[in-house]
């Protein structure tokens, strides 16, 4: 049996609001006496896109605390260490989170003191990806970046974009200027496109947006030239194919355009989207799409690679990966 729990490997398609754990959710509503949103064993339930997104902001209302975000932190880096991860690039966005709307960089120095602490324990470097909300005004977001820019947090590594495309309509050039600022101060630029839209949102991400990594994007296999200039400019695509299985993007894995991606080289990697919320993990994803896609070592190797090299990982720590990852034996 393959070890996917040793294959050395990135994340860079998560969101810590997809991370939390049932337990800690319920300690928060005792503590701060909110009536939970429904009984434990579906207090993760969601239907579709638009009741995910309804539940995450639920979620998220429920920190209130510095020591509440720093644990999530610390406990999204013991995630990755069971998963077999080396690095981890995570998502998070501050509109779903209520009580920290005007400390946003409060809640990034809290996430960082869990994950420094969770670090020096001997768990793997995350960067954190600050991430717009579709629905906001492109003033919000010219806000965010000049925030960003502001601080300069160490932790910080890329500008992200999020959220329904379906139900928000094309943001593209509505966002278009922070995206350039953010640029600009040296942020990476990662967008959610190709999930809740189609192959025009990938192209208004590449063009309009100037992403350097495309969050889902699997909905380019519809335009053949845009799969052709994601492959000749090598821009990655961190898909997540157990999360558009569940939230009905595609109907299974044999549906799935992941392997045909692949194979008309375009970079893709596996990653898992909102792990605890979907009941997955990175190891699970590898082991399905495998299956699915009768993958052999090399071809799983090749996208561990991929993941590697499409993440903000330090150059070093890069190498160090790849290093270990030619080592690896399926």
């Amino acid at each position: 049996m393959t070890d996917f729990i040793g294959l050395p490997k990135a994340e860079v398609h998560i969101h810590i609001e997809g991370c939390f754990e049932a337990d800690d959710v319920i300690s928060n509503c005792e503590e701060a006496d909110i009536p939970l949103r429904a009984p434990r064993d579906r207090l993760f339930e969601a239907h579709d896109l638009k009741s995910f997104l309804e539940m995450l902001d639920w979620l998220c209302g429920t920190f209130r605390t510095r020591e509440q975000l720093a644990t999530t932190a610390y406990k999204f880096a013991q995630r990755m260490s069971r998963s077999g991860v080396r690095y981890a690039d995570v998502i998070f966005n501050p509109t779903h989170w209520p009580h920290w709307h005007s400390n946003i960089a409060g809640m990034i120095d809290a996430f960082d003191g869990g994950f420094a602490a969770a670090e020096q324990d001997g768990h793997p470097p995350v960067g954190l990806c600050v991430s717009l909300l579709r629905t906001q005004s492109a003033a919000e977001a010219i806000e965010l970046v000049e925030l960003l820019s502001t601080i300069r947090h160490k932790r910080v590594v890329a500008l992200s974009i999020d959220g329904n495309e379906a139900a928000a309509g094309r943001t593209g050039p509505r966002f278009a200027e922070a995206f350039r600022r953010a640029g600009a101060a040296g942020l990476r630029r990662t967008v959610h496109a190709g999930e809740s839209s189609g192959p025009e949102g990938v192209r208004d991400a590449i063009e309009l947006l100037g992403a350097d990594r495309i969050d889902h994007g699997v909905r380019a296999i519809e335009d053949p030239e845009l799969v052709e200039l994601l492959a000749r400019r090598q821009i990655p695509l961190g898909t997540c194919p157990i999360s558009n299985v569940a939230l009905g993007v595609y109907p299974s894995l044999a549906g799935h355009p992941l392997d045909a991606l692949r194979k008309a080289g375009v970079p893709v990697s596996i990653n898992t989207d909102d792990p605890s919320l979907l009941d997955t993990t990175l190891e699970a994803s590898y082991a399905a799409c495998a299956e699915a896609f009768a993958w052999d070592g090399e071809t799983v190797r090749h996208l561990a690679a991929t993941s590697v090299h499409a993440s903000y990982a330090d150059p070093a720590l890069k190498a160090r990966i790849l290093a270990d990852l030619q080592a690896w034996r399926a």
